[in-house]
């Protein structure tokens, strides 16, 4: 049996998984929260609603119905994915392969404000510890994060490179940092370097040399996963055609990430259209 991997829980996820698991196809949606929808106190524009109803109820009713039609729900951060013919998609508990998958977790509306962050992605700064961690064989690099994402970056570098330095720019890390690898917590006031980084500047005046840093923020999203892919993106999007399909065979893209209104009647369209896509791409292969 073919199966697809949804990762995110939101409206696009949802529905692009009401299509597959109609078409017989295994489903599974992996996803910890809803994102920008658990904050909505009253949707008042989704049409068939007569009163307001609360984001979180709304999300609650999508996923109680998939799990009626019998997709396979997961709560879980997605850390990681890969893809080597199928996809692999690594999670804080475990690992899950597919032969197609959708990534449906939003848009990122946080980045770093820090002097130089802007100047040296690309240069010294990367999103993709699998992608670029030969580059950094035995050299000294730095990761800017706190939690399970960051550590899971952590985990690709550490047989690679020579020592590992988490930046968590003021916020608390989680208890299970190994001890192996350096902390500072303190805010990180600018980063540094002539043609490429070579400096982390700290507010308390503190400097580190390092080779490289590795941005994993918060949780994986859509950006960063595809990011490791090789997908397409611009700027803060993932590219897709009109079928909501990326560069990469066999994997989708719907909902926020993909730019446009931020808006759940255009998140569960682009998340049928995804899904039917999916259900055409394995009926062609």
């Amino acid at each position: 049996m073919k199966s697809v991997i949804i990762i995110g829980t939101g409206p696009a996820g949802v529905s692009a998984a009401l299509y597959t698991i109609r078409a017989g196809i295994k489903t599974t949606v992996i996803g910890k929260g809803v994102g920008a929808l658990e904050k909505a106190e009253k949707i008042e524009n989704y049409y068939g609603f007569a009163e307001p109803i609360s984001g979180w109820e709304l999300s609650k009713n999508g996923i109680a119905q998939a799990k009626r039609m019998g997709v396979e729900i997961i709560v879980d951060e997605v850390v990681g994915i890969n893809f080597d013919g199928r996809f692999s998609v690594k999670t804080t508990k475990g690992q899950f392969q597919a032969d197609a998958a959708i990534l449906t977790t939003g848009s990122s509306r946080q980045t770093p404000v820090i002097k130089g962050f802007t100047e040296f992605e690309g240069r010294g700064i990367s999103y993709c510890a699998v992608c670029d961690a030969f580059f950094y064989k035995g050299k000294d690099v730095a990761i800017l994060g706190c939690c399970e994402y960051a550590l899971a970056e952590a985990y690709e570098l550490l047989p690679v490179v020579k020592s590992i330095t988490l930046v968590t720019n003021g916020i608390e890390t989680i208890p299970k940092i190994p001890p192996e690898i350096k902390i500072i917590a303190t805010k990180i006031k600018e980063f540094s370097g002539k043609k490429v980084l070579d400096k982390i500047i700290f507010e308390d005046g503190k400097k580190i040399k390092v080779d490289g840093l590795f941005v994993a923020i918060g949780v994986a999203g859509s950006i960063e996963l595809a990011k490791k892919l090789g997908c397409r993106v611009s700027g803060n999007t993932i590219v897709v055609d009109n079928k909501m399909a990326t560069n990469i065979p066999g994997l989708f893209a719907a909902g926020d990430c993909t730019g446009g209104m931020l808006q759940i009647a255009k998140a569960v369209y682009q998340g049928a259209t995804a899904g039917t896509e999916v259900v055409k791409f394995f009926r062609n292969s």
